[in-house]
């Protein structure tokens, strides 16, 4: 190889070093360079005997070798676009309804073996410990297992967490009319809470809570079951919480209620909680719930008598 090769390879070198410990790491090179850059390097020449030396070839000057800085406007690189920041959102518990499940078909002794294998573990349910601390029992729920209609509440209150059932105080008791004035018994139906114990509430010697999302999520697995084991044809959430713990939806039951929903297949009427009509005893909102009912009771295809459908008509 000759010298004047080696200089130059060792001067282009030294001078990329030299731009590389100054931080630069690209460079633009025309296409003359890379031509001549991709030639193999030029042989010594041979010397002959009779002839006269022969000097040694001059080697392509490759085109000089400039850094970003130098390059003019045109051939300057794109700028980078930074995608901006991501800002975190603080964390928030939702309640997610679950997909539908795939429908078993149980013998009626199955049926019962599963439906006591899930009563007895909730009755033993420690997840909650403040809640566990403060129960006298768990409200699991109360009916026929068979039900074609089932009914979601809230949670249990004073009266149903002394008793052990679901719906046994005042509210309960107007449910049981209402339940009747379609023609069928509150033996017929099953019935039900998103939770199955009472809201705790310390320092307080009466009333009631709202479960919170984390309660609810923790508990309404039960209530999943229960409603897998009995395949209702038709479910009714009282209230705004029984339709947030089923539907995950907090629009409002006032905005909700009337209009058909669908529970992981199974269809859904929202309705009020028969504690607000024992708040509100307009006669206009007796006939809103009663109108939902009509509705329940079109979709089992029970009969409906001119009796029952001019109920709660009169002006209040």
């Amino acid at each position: 190889m000759s010298t004047a090769y080696d200089d130059l390879l060792d001067a282009t070198i030294r001078h990329l070093e030299g731009l590389k410990s100054r931080g630069v790491r690209h460079l633009a090179v025309t296409p003359e360079a890379l031509r001549a850059l991709s030639q193999p390097p030029p042989k010594a020449a041979r010397p002959v005997a009779s002839a006269p030396p022969v000097s040694a070839p001059v080697a392509t000057q490759p085109a000089p070798v400039r850094t970003e800085s130098e390059l003019p406007p045109a051939e300057s690189p794109p700028a980078r676009i930074m995608p901006p920041k991501k800002v975190a959102t603080p964390a928030k518990t939702e309640i997610i309804p679950s997909p539908a499940p795939a429908l078993i078909t149980r013998s009626p002794a199955e049926k019962a073996a599963a439906f006591e294998a899930l009563r007895e573990r909730a009755l033993v349910c420690e997840k909650c410990a403040h809640l566990h601390a403060s129960r006298k029992h768990v409200v699991f729920g109360v009916g026929n297992s068979d039900a074609q209609l089932m009914f979601v509440g809230e949670a249990p209150g004073a009266d149903e967490d002394e008793e052990g059932e679901p719906f046994v105080g005042r509210a309960g008791q107007l449910l049981t009319k209402i339940i009747e004035a379609t023609g069928l018994k509150r033996s017929d139906v099953y019935i039900a809470n998103i939770l199955k114990c009472r809201p705790d509430t310390p320092g307080q010697s009466a009333g009631n809570r709202k479960p919170t999302p984390e309660e609810m999520t923790t508990c309404i697995p039960y209530l999943h079951e229960q409603i897998d084991i009995i395949q209702p044809k038709v479910l009714i959430a009282l209230g705004a919480t029984a339709v947030e713990g089923l539907l995950g939806k907090t629009l409002g039951i006032t905005k909700l209620r009337g209009a058909w929903q669908t529970y992981r297949g199974t269809p859904l009427m929202p309705t009020y909680h028969p504690a607000y009509l024992l708040r509100n005893q307009a006669m206009s909102e007796k006939r809103k719930v009663w109108e939902d009912f009509l509705q329940v009771m079109e979709k089992l295809e029970m009969p409906i008598s001119e009796k029952q459908r001019n109920f709660f008509l009169r002006a209040g």
